[in-house]
């Protein structure tokens, strides 16, 4: 199948059944980068509640710049992975500081922002920019190691290389907006991971894994390592009138950045610990 039918074979599916009034579809680079980062690892439907409140709030670059992290985060809670809130907060800034709050044009200045990788630059200049870039998220990652039979696990740099190098000549010149939502919306909606809609795909009697029938292997699956554990204690610390105190994590790690209960390591005496970084004097109640 050569690029040109590639991308008309898709651009005929999406003009029928993509997806065309997503709340960020827009020439705004602002709300293209804030729905990127936050459909990062995250669906749609989980995605659109948080970002019509996140617009709401901070409509334009210089509101977020300008607003504490705190709120930041606090928008952010339940949609997880919290350093990419922190990061577009920090970004925020640097293109208020650094290019007069305008989203910049150029892509070594956008994928240098913080948060911001290859696959999310090419994203955000393609849909807001019509700029031809390629765009490797997981839907189009899972799409073309079905399509080609791409051994490996995409994570691992050769076989990440082959899926960029596919990326790149499929991208068609013209229509770069739409191409890229369709790309990534027919390996959300067809190409799942699980149970891919094989019979209603418009390269179904293109793909190879089909043929092979190894649609459920491929793309193939992270090796697995064995977790660390980590073990401590999550102290409920009150006041005399019953208000419980918090401690603000560091803004790397886990949690990065949020309110949390005190944690003590496990092996340390807890009213010990308490007097050294809390400089509170404690009493233990059962």
């Amino acid at each position: 199948m050569s690029e040109a039918h590639f991308a008309e074979r898709l651009l005929v599916w999406f003009d029928q059944h993509g997806r065309k009034e997503l709340p960020w579809k827009s020439s705004d680079p602002y709300r293209v980068w804030i729905s990127e980062i936050m459909l990062q690892q995250t669906q749609v439907t989980t995605v659109i509640p948080y970002f019509e409140r996140f617009i709401t709030r901070f409509p334009d670059i210089a509101t977020l710049a300008m607003a504490k992290q705190d709120e930041v985060l606090h928008l952010w809670t339940g949609l997880g992975y919290y350093a990419r809130a922190r990061n577009l907060h920090k970004a925020a800034q640097i293109i208020q500081q650094q290019y007069q709050g305008r989203f910049p044009e150029d892509f070594d200045q956008v994928i240098a922002l913080p948060g911001i990788g290859r696959s999310t630059a090419g994203a955000i200049l393609a849909q807001a920019m019509e700029q031809r870039h390629a765009i490797l998220d997981g839907n189009v990652k899972r799409l073309l190691s079905r399509l080609y039979v791409i051994e490996g696990w995409p994570g691992e740099k050769q076989t990440e290389n082959k899926l960029w190098q596919l990326a790149e000549e499929l991208t068609p010149r013209q229509r770069i907006a739409d191409y890229t939502q369709a790309v990534m919306d027919i390996g959300a909606t067809l190409c799942k991971r699980s149970k891919p809609d094989c019979d209603h795909c418009p390269f179904h009697n293109h793909c190879q894994a089909r043929r092979q029938g190894r649609q459920a292997e491929l793309p193939h699956r992270k090796p697995k390592k064995d977790k660390p554990v980590k073990r401590c204690h999550m102290l409920i610390l009150q006041d005399a009138q019953g208000h419980v105190l918090l401690q603000q994590r560091p803004p790397s790690g886990i949690w990065g950045g949020l309110w949390s209960l005190p944690e003590c390591p496990e092996d340390i005496d807890i009213l010990h610990w308490s007097q050294a970084p809390l400089g509170l004097p404690l009493s233990h109640t059962t």
